[in-house]
């Protein structure tokens, strides 16, 4: 090894570690909003699925996505918020919260999600 490049490879580490860590964090961090977006989505599809029901209580959407929500959410969807509404042939769910974050102190990035169908009633032929 020439005499000039003494110290060369610890200067390139030190240099590329930080960019290395900050796409490491980055990936972390977008995996972790997917997951907090597809619960968002589910719970927002069971609620749903619970409100489009023949005769459910108005209700029944809003409390299913809350269940669904603390029975598989955990901490990864923090701060959670779920509205529901419904009009005489439809009903909609919306989850809104923050995906957890990787650093300490700056919050999570945002999610919205939201689903909506039919309500089931009976028409005559």
């Amino acid at each position: 090894m020439p005499r000039g490049d003494r110290g060369s490879a610890t200067l390139e580490v030190s240099i590329l570690a930080p960019v290395l860590l900050l796409v490491v964090f980055t990936i972390i961090q977008v995996g972790l909003w997917s997951y907090a977006r597809s619960l968002a989505l589910g719970a927002a599809q069971e609620g749903v699925a619970a409100g489009r029901a023949y005769r459910a209580p108005a209700e029944a959407g809003r409390a299913r996505a809350l269940a669904f929500l603390e029975a598989t959410a955990g901490d990864s969807l923090v701060g959670s918020a779920v509205t529901s509404s419904a009009t005489a042939t439809s009903v909609r769910v919306e989850v809104t919260g923050h995906a957890l974050s990787v650093l300490p102190g700056v919050p999570g990035l945002p999610v919205r999600q939201h689903a909506q169908g039919p309500i089931e009633r009976f028409t005559a032929p």
